[in-house]
């Protein structure tokens, strides 16, 4: 939550036809590694890394913990400032170590990022008393759970009411503490189209492990059965068939985190370039990974391939 050092980077107003397919083809099976004919593939549920896919980190994690201290009193140079993000990611990788998954059941996601806000604060080498440790520490984890930190992509909301209106569910998977959930997601309006959250603080498993990807599959699976899902009459469908890994899709930005470890769970996998990365981009796809824009060419993909969308008895494909 505290780690990512991108910028939000503006994107073209969403049109009414924000997610009708492209006339432009592009090459079949590019989930897949076999040869066979992609469009009778089904994709029932879609999941998504977090930061980088569907949120943006805003400003530089420099700025928002330097000006944080300075603002609280603390004596901070010029040059020190600088410091911060290797300091910073020194220290996530220390507490990350001592306590893998966020502490997992072990400390609160609060207590470990304060462990970490302030180990990134002494290999800087600035001193602090403990009361100012404890303000500072106050302060950026609120800043953290605000606008000021994080921003939604444009095409997230779109995408997920996308996937809505066609009976897929959708979620997240992501290295991180349940707070992304539980106030940053919904913050940013991204929550009412969310059906399972699953992180590695709450499941104690982290990407590219096959156990976090298993553990959604289980947090997905119940909200295929719904009849009805956004009615008060919802009712459960025993007559469901059960979720199978590959009809899953699963959204990211990182190579061996989020496609990787989706191929390996039995996945379908894709990765965003959100921030023009050119050469990051085209290693990705010299190793094989489809690689994409945004979530538009995502949807606009999945539409000139046919692929079956949704519950099996309401085929949902894109004509």
């Amino acid at each position: 939550m505290f780690g990512a050092r991108r910028l939000l980077r503006s994107s073209p107003p969403i049109s009414s036809n924000f997610f009708q397919p492209a006339r432009i083809r592009s090459p079949r099976g590019l989930f897949s590694t076999t040869s066979d004919d992609q469009r009778s593939q089904r994709i029932r549920v879609i999941s998504c890394d977090v930061t980088g896919t569907l949120v943006s980190f805003l400003g530089r994690i420099e700025e928002h913990y330097g000006n944080t201290a300075r603002a609280c009193g603390v004596e901070l140079p010029t040059d020190k400032i600088s410091l911060i993000g290797p300091c910073f990611n020194q220290a996530y990788r220390e507490t990350s170590s001592a306590h893998p998954c966020f502490g997992n059941s072990e400390i609160s996601a609060k207590d470990w990022w304060r462990r970490c806000v302030q180990r990134s604060f002494e290999l800087v080498g600035t001193t602090m008393t403990v009361p100012e440790q404890e303000r500072v520490f106050q302060r950026i984890y609120s800043k953290f759970g605000s606008h000021a930190a994080y921003g939604a992509f444009p095409d997230a909301i779109p995408f997920l009411k996308w996937c809505h209106r066609r009976g897929i569910a959708t979620g997240v998977i992501s290295n991180a503490d349940e707070r992304y959930g539980d106030s940053i997601l919904p913050m940013l309006g991204l929550g009412d189209d969310m059906n399972f959250l699953t992180f590695s603080k709450t499941v104690g498993f982290e990407k590219p492990g096959k156990e976090i990807f298993q553990a959604a599959m289980k947090q997905a699976e119940p909200w295929l059965c719904l009849v009805n899902p956004d009615k008060d009459e919802d009712s459960f469908n025993p007559h469901c068939p059960p979720l199978k890994p590959g009809e899953v899709l699963h959204i990211g930005n990182d190579f061996k985190k989020d496609y990787i470890g989706a191929k390996n769970a039995g996945f379908h996998a894709a990765l965003l370039d959100r921030y023009d990365e050119k050469e990051l981009a085209y290693s990705w796809r010299q190793k094989g990974a489809p690689v994409f824009k945004d979530l538009i060419d995502v949807a606009e993909y999945l539409g000139r391939e046919q692929f079956e969308l949704g519950p099996p008895q309401a085929s949902s494909s894109l004509r």
